[in-house]
């Protein structure tokens, strides 16, 4: 957790704006974006794109993130896929909640980017950032996925990335593999996600 996360967005608001949009109260996010300094907050701008061109229609959020692979918001799967390897990824992230003080209570998986994104927000200075940080390549090929669709929702991932490093040599290689490539499958012989442990309740 050695890579730290500048000028930090408000990750909490992130995280309600990338919820399913009948678990958004009414008029949160344009009390939360409001809130916002007009100087020396980066995301403010982005976040306000997001508000002018948002279709709060569950319909629309399902067709951008549950029916698209590249569109995932649970973040391991880009890098392993439904293989064996993604349980052991999740499990460490749900052990790294704990060891915050912070555990797990959600019907998501672990590595859901509102869980993330609300980890952050209540973590120690740093820790979700790094957590973050850890799946950059995730992030980008999400980032541009969403692009590609002219999706509002892009501009909240771009508010995400702000907070965060940018992508070094090694990481940008792995982002062109996963795009060209999509994410690894196994064909036989698995649970959908690992260990029970990993599962959410």
């Amino acid at each position: 957790m050695s890579r730290a996360a500048a000028a930090p967005p408000p990750w909490a608001l992130l995280s309600l704006m990338l919820r399913y949009p009948e678990d958004i109260p009414p008029g949160a996010l344009e009390a939360g974006v409001a809130e916002l300094p007009r100087r020396g907050a980066p995301a403010r701008a982005l976040l306000e794109r997001f508000l002018a061109e948002w279709d709060a229609d569950p319909a629309t959020y399902v067709a951008t993130f549950d029916l698209r692979r590249r569109a995932s918001l649970e973040l391991t799967f880009y890098r392993y896929g439904d293989t064996r390897e993604r349980g052991p990824a999740l499990l460490r992230i749900k052990k790294l909640y704990r060891a915050a003080g912070l555990p797990l209570d959600s019907a998501q998986l672990p590595d859901h980017l509102t869980v993330m994104l609300a980890f952050a927000a209540l973590a120690p200075d740093g820790y979700g950032a790094a957590l973050l940080a850890e799946h950059l390549p995730a992030l980008e090929l999400l980032r541009r996925s969403l692009h590609d669709l002219d999706s509002p929702y892009a501009h909240v991932v771009d508010a995400v990335m702000t907070g965060l490093p940018p992508l070094d040599v090694h990481e940008r290689a792995e982002v062109v593999k996963l795009a060209r490539e999509g994410p690894p499958e196994e064909a036989v012989g698995l649970e959908p996600y690992g260990p029970p442990e990993a599962m959410p309740r």
